[in-house]
């Protein structure tokens, strides 16, 4: 069941969990993900990267993921992640995607409003979530341009309401791709930004931040976690292993096959940590 990040988020914010949003890297993955979604009975977002994009191109990966996504019971947001391109945001709308993220984070303020506003107004006549960035989240490798710059909370509060997105990515010390948990959270700054601004807020880099402040984090308004890095070491470590254990197999889905089981469970293992358990609904009671 296709959903638009308007539909699974804004209960999220207000509750003791988030929702996962997980990059897509191939179909495999994305069954994966709609086979957890539904035994779990959560919302889940597939998400697809920069990098995907440039190899594929939002046609062919709508194409792709939108039959799976169509036929599941799961509710799923198919989500264009970092884009910095209007062009490419308008294709992916019309070529399926329920959510764009506009990432407007490396423009000044004023720039970075205006040009959102605009994909906005073209997104919600179409149904279509947008999500945007103020501050910037770096990356620990890859996109050296990309600046490190902590959110302010007052421009956060300015960019939320006079762009009119659905979500907006904040930059609290989580960094892009870690490869193992590293950041410290600015725990004060995040609880002026909740105080400021009212939508959704997403936290992008998860595979790089402990697991504690995670779950302190899913407590907050925080609403939506990016995840990739975890999930593709999980993929490449499985791939390794199944393919010295068998020298002579070359058959691709029989690997990937051989590796369900582990992307199946990494899957699980972000979704439950995400989602509100029984000691979080007890404490509201």
């Amino acid at each position: 069941m296709l959903v638009s990040l308007s539909e699974i988020l804004p209960e999220a914010s207000q509750s003791k969990s988030a929702v996962a949003c997980i990059n897509v890297f191939g179909f495999e993955d994305a069954l994966a993900i709609t086979d957890v979604a539904e035994s779990l009975n959560l919302p889940v977002i597939m998400a697809t990267n920069k990098d995907m994009v440039d190899m594929l191109g939002v046609e062919t990966l709508a194409g792709m993921l939108l039959p799976i996504i169509q036929r599941s019971s799961a509710r799923i947001c198919l989500h264009l992640d970092h884009c910095y391109e209007e062009s490419t945001v308008y294709q992916a709308m019309h070529a399926g995607y329920s959510s764009v993220m506009f990432d407007g984070s490396q423009l000044p303020l004023a720039d970075n409003i205006q040009r959102t506003r605009q994909v906005v107004d073209v997104a919600h006549a179409l149904g279509v979530s947008v999500e945007g960035e103020i501050g910037s989240v770096p990356y620990d490798e890859g996109r050296d341009h990309i600046q490190s710059i902590y959110t302010e909370p007052e421009q956060a509060a300015a960019y939320a309401s006079e762009s009119g997105i659905d979500a907006v990515a904040v930059a609290v010390g989580n960094v892009h791709r870690l490869k193992a948990p590293g950041c410290e959270i600015d725990y004060p700054r995040l609880a002026q930004i909740e105080s400021l601004v009212e939508i959704p807020l997403v936290i992008h880099g998860t595979s790089g931040i402990h697991e504690p402040d995670i779950i302190r984090l899913k407590q907050s308004r925080i609403a939506k976690f990016n995840v990739g890095t975890s999930l593709r070491q999980v993929i490449g470590n499985s791939l390794r292993a199944a393919m010295h254990a068998e020298p002579e197999q070359f058959d691709r889905s029989h690997f990937m096959r051989q590796i369900q089981p582990a992307v199946r469970d990494e899957i699980e293992r972000i979704m439950l940590l995400l989602a509100e358990d029984k000691t979080d609904k007890e404490d509201t009671q």
